[in-house]
């Protein structure tokens, strides 16, 4: 039973991340996002913060770069790029980009 749990968790990873299209950080600023949040659960809500607060500490102490997963009013999409910040609200990209957080599904 272990074992098979093993094989099924990256094939569930590759299914989520095929769905999103790749876009370029420079884009995000043209991109309107609904009021919505795009989960449900608490405990993924609280995940995606603590992810969050991660990326940002790796970023600003090794330029490390995220992988941010998140859905505009149009389609699924990820950005790789650094947090230069983050507000209780928003995720802030260089160059001011932001994207709200309760649009980001995951941050990897």
């Amino acid at each position: 039973m272990i074992l098979l749990l093993l094989l099924i968790q990256p094939i569930s990873k590759f299914i989520f991340m095929a769905t999103f299209e790749s876009i370029e950080k420079e884009m995000i600023a043209r991109l309107s996002f609904p009021n919505a949040d795009v989960l449900n659960d608490s405990a993924e809500i609280n995940q995606r913060f603590y992810d969050l607060n991660r990326a940002l500490s790796l970023g600003n102490l090794e330029h490390a770069k995220t992988k941010i997963y998140f859905e505009d009013n149009e389609s699924k999409k990820v950005v790789e790029t650094t947090i230069w910040g983050l507000t209780d609200q928003r995720v802030i990209l260089k160059q001011g980009n932001v994207i709200p957080i309760y649009r980001i599904y995951k941050s990897v």
